[in-house]
């Protein structure tokens, strides 16, 4: 196996491991036995497991991204559908998933921001990245015409994120997709809605 794989495939399972057990309960030696990586190749491409953790957070980041660009940019659909198919795919995804995968970015703030400033500043910056396209899409939907003028749009999209990662929370408690579904729901009739008041 080449380094690049061997770096690869120790992100891949350790985002494996880390997502089925949280981080701090993740053990180094576990994700070492599964890629198949003796220790000593673990330090020649992380420093520490903290230094892991980051790229396994950057790699998941760079992912969700890739999928947020994919479907919200897909100028093919207008402003509005676009999201409403990035929500839909999620919720599939959850489905495939039996409700466990979830969001490993979500998961990681909730274990890790009070412990580790420098894991708190990196999934502050992630989140806020995701925000960003979520605020560019709405942006592109006042544009069109499909929602309101009287509206912030950053705290629009901050609130869409928050009420999302909540939903995808709630739904691996409950291991129903019914939390998602009800997000999108009263996302797109309640609060994206275009106002009937004169």
């Amino acid at each position: 196996m080449k380094r690049t794989d061997k770096r690869s495939e120790l992100i891949r399972v350790g985002r494996e491991i880390i997502g089925q057990r949280g981080f701090n309960s993740a053990s180094l030696n576990d994700i070492l036995t599964t890629a198949g990586v003796p220790k000593g190749s673990f330090y020649y491409y992380f420093a520490s497991k903290e230094d892991f953790g980051v790229a396994i957070i950057d790699d998941f980041a760079l992912q969700y991204q890739t999928k947020l660009k994919h479907l919200l940019e897909d100028e093919q659909f207008s402003p509005l559908t676009r999201l409403r198919n990035f929500f839909e795919s999620k919720i599939t995804e959850m489905e495939t998933s039996n409700c466990t995968d979830g969001c490993l970015i979500g998961n990681l703030a909730q274990e890790l921001s009070a412990q580790n400033e420098l894991f708190r500043d990196r999934l502050n910056q992630v989140f806020a990245d995701w925000e960003e396209y979520f605020a560019r899409c709405l942006r592109a939907a006042y544009e069109t015409g499909e929602i309101d003028s009287d509206r912030n749009l950053d705290d629009l999209a901050r609130f869409v994120l928050s009420s999302w990662e909540g939903a995808i929370l709630q739904a691996k408690v409950t291991k129903s997709v019914v939390p998602m579904q009800t997000f999108v729901k009263i996302l797109f009739h309640q609060v994206l809605g275009k106002s009937t008041s004169s």
